[in-house]
Protein backbone atom coordinates (compact mmCIF):
# COMPACT_ATOMS: atom_id res chain seq x y z
CA UNK A 1 0.00 0.00 0.00
CA UNK A 2 1.19 3.21 -0.78
CA UNK A 3 1.95 6.27 1.94
CA UNK A 4 -1.23 8.39 0.37
CA UNK A 5 -3.36 5.06 0.34
CA UNK A 6 -2.30 4.76 3.81
CA UNK A 7 -3.10 8.36 5.32
CA UNK A 8 -6.20 8.56 2.58
CA UNK A 9 -7.67 5.08 4.47
CA UNK A 10 -6.18 6.57 7.77
CA UNK A 11 -8.35 9.60 7.16
CA UNK A 12 -5.87 12.05 7.02
CA UNK A 13 -5.43 14.83 4.42
CA UNK A 14 -2.82 14.18 1.44
CA UNK A 15 0.28 16.21 1.96
CA UNK A 16 -0.17 19.53 -0.31
CA UNK A 17 -3.72 19.56 2.16
CA UNK A 18 -1.40 19.80 4.81
CA UNK A 19 1.23 22.40 3.73
CA UNK A 20 -1.87 24.51 2.10
CA UNK A 21 -3.51 24.82 5.57
CA UNK A 22 0.25 25.37 7.14
CA UNK A 23 0.51 28.05 4.59
CA UNK A 24 -2.49 30.42 5.49
CA UNK A 25 -2.00 29.83 8.84
CA UNK A 26 1.57 31.07 8.69
CA UNK A 27 1.22 33.93 6.41
CA UNK A 28 -2.64 34.78 6.26
CA UNK A 29 -2.26 37.99 8.41
CA UNK A 30 0.85 38.98 6.64
CA UNK A 31 -0.42 38.75 3.14
CA UNK A 32 -4.12 40.77 4.67
CA UNK A 33 -1.55 43.68 6.06
CA UNK A 34 0.44 43.79 2.78
CA UNK A 35 -2.61 43.94 0.21
CA UNK A 36 -3.96 46.93 2.85
CA UNK A 37 -0.53 48.43 2.84
CA UNK A 38 -0.21 48.10 -1.12
CA UNK A 39 -3.95 50.04 -1.35
CA UNK A 40 -6.53 47.70 -1.15
CA UNK A 41 -9.13 48.71 0.67
CA UNK A 42 -10.66 47.42 3.60
CA UNK A 43 -13.80 45.72 2.58
CA UNK A 44 -11.84 44.22 -0.14
CA UNK A 45 -8.86 43.17 1.90
CA UNK A 46 -10.46 39.27 2.57
CA UNK A 47 -11.80 39.00 -0.78
CA UNK A 48 -8.11 39.86 -2.29
CA UNK A 49 -6.26 37.62 0.55
CA UNK A 50 -8.23 35.00 -0.74
CA UNK A 51 -8.12 35.28 -3.87
CA UNK A 52 -3.48 35.14 -3.12
CA UNK A 53 -4.59 31.51 -1.15
CA UNK A 54 -6.66 30.48 -4.32
CA UNK A 55 -3.90 31.03 -6.59
CA UNK A 56 -1.12 29.76 -4.38
CA UNK A 57 -3.26 26.50 -3.78
CA UNK A 58 -3.31 25.89 -7.36
CA UNK A 59 0.30 26.35 -8.14
CA UNK A 60 0.99 24.72 -4.10
CA UNK A 61 3.18 22.25 -6.28
CA UNK A 62 5.33 24.98 -8.17
CA UNK A 63 6.27 27.05 -4.76
CA UNK A 64 9.78 25.84 -3.29
CA UNK A 65 9.80 24.91 -0.02
CA UNK A 66 11.47 28.33 2.18
CA UNK A 67 9.95 30.95 -0.41
CA UNK A 68 6.33 30.68 0.29
CA UNK A 69 6.85 33.78 1.68
CA UNK A 70 8.16 35.69 -0.98
CA UNK A 71 5.67 33.58 -3.70
CA UNK A 72 2.56 34.96 -1.85
CA UNK A 73 3.65 38.35 -1.71
CA UNK A 74 4.60 38.43 -5.55
CA UNK A 75 1.19 37.33 -5.94
CA UNK A 76 -0.10 39.62 -3.61
CA UNK A 77 1.72 42.29 -5.44
CA UNK A 78 -0.36 41.14 -9.00
CA UNK A 79 -3.83 40.94 -6.71
CA UNK A 80 -3.47 44.44 -4.90
CA UNK A 81 -2.36 46.44 -8.71
CA UNK A 82 -5.77 44.71 -9.96
CA UNK A 83 -7.81 45.82 -7.97
CA UNK A 84 -6.64 48.75 -8.41
CA UNK A 85 -6.84 48.78 -12.19
CA UNK A 86 -10.52 47.48 -11.39
CA UNK A 87 -11.56 50.35 -9.13
CA UNK A 88 -11.41 48.83 -6.19
CA UNK A 89 -9.52 51.97 -4.65
CA UNK A 90 -12.39 53.72 -3.69
CA UNK A 91 -11.85 55.76 0.12
CA UNK A 92 -13.71 53.96 2.63
CA UNK A 93 -14.76 55.44 5.63
CA UNK A 94 -14.93 52.22 7.85
CA UNK A 95 -12.34 52.00 10.58
CA UNK A 96 -10.24 48.79 10.21
CA UNK A 97 -8.48 49.16 13.59
CA UNK A 98 -12.05 49.90 15.46
CA UNK A 99 -13.27 46.41 13.97
CA UNK A 100 -10.36 44.68 15.23
CA UNK A 101 -10.34 46.21 18.80
CA UNK A 102 -12.28 43.63 21.82
CA UNK A 103 -15.64 44.93 23.51
CA UNK A 104 -13.59 45.11 26.82
CA UNK A 105 -10.90 47.03 25.32
CA UNK A 106 -12.88 49.37 23.10
CA UNK A 107 -11.76 52.83 22.67
CA UNK A 108 -14.03 55.47 22.97
CA UNK A 109 -15.70 57.73 19.81
CA UNK A 110 -12.87 60.72 20.00
CA UNK A 111 -9.88 57.79 20.51
CA UNK A 112 -11.70 56.10 16.81
CA UNK A 113 -11.95 59.06 15.33
CA UNK A 114 -8.60 59.56 15.83
CA UNK A 115 -7.65 56.17 14.69
CA UNK A 116 -9.68 56.64 11.72
CA UNK A 117 -8.00 59.76 10.57
CA UNK A 118 -4.27 58.52 10.70
CA UNK A 119 -5.65 55.49 8.86
CA UNK A 120 -6.90 57.35 6.11
CA UNK A 121 -3.68 59.48 6.39
CA UNK A 122 -1.88 56.77 6.03
CA UNK A 123 -3.93 55.24 3.18
CA UNK A 124 -3.82 58.56 1.29
CA UNK A 125 -0.11 59.34 1.78
CA UNK A 126 1.03 55.46 0.66
CA UNK A 127 -1.79 55.48 -2.10
CA UNK A 128 0.59 58.93 -3.59
CA UNK A 129 3.64 57.27 -3.38
CA UNK A 130 5.91 55.34 -6.75
CA UNK A 131 4.80 51.76 -6.62
CA UNK A 132 8.44 50.72 -6.25
CA UNK A 133 9.46 52.69 -3.78
CA UNK A 134 5.68 51.91 -1.61
CA UNK A 135 6.70 48.44 -1.99
CA UNK A 136 9.65 48.42 -0.08
CA UNK A 137 8.63 50.69 2.60
CA UNK A 138 5.07 48.78 3.49
CA UNK A 139 7.47 45.99 3.43
CA UNK A 140 10.03 47.38 5.94
CA UNK A 141 8.42 50.04 7.95
CA UNK A 142 4.92 48.40 8.36
CA UNK A 143 5.71 44.41 8.25
CA UNK A 144 9.19 44.85 9.58
CA UNK A 145 11.02 42.46 6.59
CA UNK A 146 14.63 42.44 7.00
CA UNK A 147 15.88 43.73 3.64
CA UNK A 148 17.53 40.70 2.87
CA UNK A 149 14.23 39.03 2.98
CA UNK A 150 13.19 41.83 0.94
CA UNK A 151 15.61 41.53 -1.84
CA UNK A 152 15.18 37.79 -2.18
CA UNK A 153 11.08 38.62 -2.29
CA UNK A 154 11.73 41.23 -4.84
CA UNK A 155 14.43 39.80 -6.89
CA UNK A 156 16.50 42.71 -6.09
CA UNK A 157 19.93 43.69 -5.03
CA UNK A 158 20.31 44.66 -1.36
CA UNK A 159 21.77 47.55 -2.32
CA UNK A 160 19.19 48.47 -5.01
CA UNK A 161 16.44 47.57 -1.70
CA UNK A 162 18.36 50.26 0.42
CA UNK A 163 18.42 52.80 -2.35
CA UNK A 164 14.60 52.46 -2.54
CA UNK A 165 13.74 52.47 0.92
CA UNK A 166 16.04 55.40 1.96
CA UNK A 167 13.89 57.16 -1.56
CA UNK A 168 10.53 55.71 0.06
CA UNK A 169 11.32 57.00 3.58
CA UNK A 170 12.08 60.94 1.46
CA UNK A 171 9.12 60.27 -0.47
CA UNK A 172 6.53 59.32 2.52
CA UNK A 173 7.71 62.51 4.49
CA UNK A 174 7.14 64.64 1.91
CA UNK A 175 3.83 63.33 0.76
CA UNK A 176 2.70 63.23 4.69
CA UNK A 177 3.94 66.88 5.24
CA UNK A 178 1.85 67.98 1.84
CA UNK A 179 -1.29 66.13 2.90
CA UNK A 180 -0.92 67.09 6.72
CA UNK A 181 -0.44 70.50 5.39
CA UNK A 182 -3.82 70.25 3.41
CA UNK A 183 -5.48 68.75 6.14
CA UNK A 184 -4.79 72.10 8.46
CA UNK A 185 -5.61 74.21 5.68
CA UNK A 186 -8.87 72.74 5.24
CA UNK A 187 -8.27 71.15 1.83
CA UNK A 188 -9.64 67.93 1.01
CA UNK A 189 -8.16 65.48 -1.29
CA UNK A 190 -8.26 66.58 -4.49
Amino acid sequence: MTAHAERAEQGAPPPSAERYRALVDAHFDFIWRSLRGLGVPAGSADDAAQHVFLIAYQKLGEIAPGRERSFLFGTALGVAANARRAGARRRELCDDEATAVAADGAPNPEQLMEMKQARALLDEVLDAMEEDLRVVFVLFELEGVPTEEIAAMLALAKGTVASRLRRAREEFRAIARRVQARALHGGGRR
